[in-house]
C-alpha cells in the first residue's frame, strides 16, 4: 500500500499514485508536503490514476501549491509510462480522462519501456470566454497588457487549461521570475494563468520559458509548449510543425488546420517505492485537515 512512482519529462517531475492503493486523502495540505522537496518525496505535482466511465483510465493532476489542474502533457506522458510499465495495461495506444478532456496517448515501446510518448493533446481555442478572459467575448491575440509599467502583447489560449504567451526578443529567467507570478495572478485572467515568454528562433523552432500556474518557474511543461506552438501559427510566425526548445530539453508540436495538437517527447522514470512510516504519521496527522 501507498506506493508511489516518481518520473520526470525533461526536467518536470511528477509523484504518481493509484487511489485505490493509497490511504489517506490528498488535501491540500498533503499534497505540498508530498511535493515538498525537503520535507517530502519532492516534486513539481502529483498525478493520481482514478476511475473513469469515459475513457480507459481516469487522472487527476495537482499542482504543488495543493490546486487541482485540468491539463498537464509532460503529466500525461509520465502518467502514460506509468500504466504501461506498472501493469495496468500493455496496449501502446489508450485514452485517459483528465479535467481538461479526453486524451489519446500512444507509446513507442522496447523491452517493455515507453521512452518516447505521443499525445493528442486536444483543441487550441484562443476564445476569450473559453480561456477565460475577462472583457467581451474575442479572440485574444495581439494583445497589449500592462506589468509594472511595462507595455507586453501577449496571446491568450486554452489546450485544455490557460496560458498567456509573450512573445520576445530575449529571453531571461530572472524577468520570467520577476513577471511570471504577476501575470499569472492577473485580473484579467480570472482562473489565473500560465504564463511563457516566447522567442522564435525559426519558421519550425521557438525558445521558451515558463512560469507555471500553482508551480512557479519549471524546467519544461507539455501543455505550455502546445500553447506557444498554437500562438506561434495563429500569428503566423511558424510553421504548423514545431520544434518547442526549454532549459529541460525540446518537444515536438503539430498544430493541425483543426487547431488540434500532438505532442512528441521523452519520459524517465526516477524511482519507485513506498511511502515511508515516518511521512505517513505526518500525512495521517493532517490529512483530514482542509489546510
Amino acid at each position: 500500500m501507498n506506493r508511489f512512482v516518481k518520473s520526470h519529462g525533461l526536467g518536470n517531475d511528477y509523484i504518481v499514485l493509484d487511489k485505490a492503493d493509497v490511504t489517506f486523502q490528498l488535501t491540500p495540505y498533503v499534497i505540498r508536503l508530498l511535493c515538498h522537496r525537503n520535507y517530502g518525496i519532492g516534486s513539481d505535482g502529483i498525478l493520481l490514476l482514478v476511475p473513469s466511465e469515459k475513457a480507459d483510465f481516469g487522472l487527476m493532476i495537482f499542482n504543488p501549491d495543493g490546486s487541482e489542474a485540468e491539463k498537464s502533457g509532460n503529466g500525461l506522458r509520465i502518467f502514460s509510462k506509468f500504466l504501461y510499465e506498472h501493469g495496468y495495461t500493455r496496449e501502446s495506444s489508450f485514452k485517459i480522462d483528465t479535467l481538461g478532456g479526453i486524451v489519446t496517448a500512444e507509446l513507442e515501446t522496447k523491452d517493455d519501456r515507453a521512452s518516447f510518448v505521443t499525445v493528442e493533446m486536444g483543441e487550441a481555442t484562443f476564445r476569450s470566454n473559453l480561456i477565460p478572459v475577462e472583457g467581451e467575448e474575442r479572440e485574444v491575440v495581439g494583445e497589449e497588457i500592462r506589468i509594472n509599467g511595462e507595455i507586453l502583447k501577449f496571446t491568450a489560449v486554452s489546450v485544455g487549461n490557460p496560458h498567456c504567451v509573450v512573445f520576445a526578443h530575449e529571453l531571461d529567467e530572472g524577468y520570467t521570475r520577476k513577471l511570471g507570478p504577476i501575470i499569472e495572478t492577473h485580473p484579467l485572467f480570472p482562473k489565473r494563468t500560465n504564463v511563457q515568454f516566447a522567442k522564435v528562433i525559426s519558421k519550425e523552432r521557438v525558445d521558451i520559458l515558463i512560469w507555471e500556474r500553482g508551480a512557479g518557474y519549471t524546467l519544461a511543461s507539455g501543455s505550455s509548449s502546445c500553447a506557444v506552438a498554437a500562438a506561434c501559427v495563429k500569428n503566423g510566425f511558424t510553421d504548423s510543425y514545431i520544434t518547442v526548445s526549454m532549459p529541460g530539453g525540446e518537444l515536438q508540436i503539430e498544430v493541425r488546420e483543426d487547431w488540434s495538437l500532438r505532442m512528441r517527447g521523452p519520459v524517465e522514470e526516477v524511482s519507485h517505492g513506498e511511502i515511508s512510516s515516518d511521512l505517513l504519521e505526518r500525512i495521517n496527522k493532517f490529512s483530514s485537515l482542509n489546510l
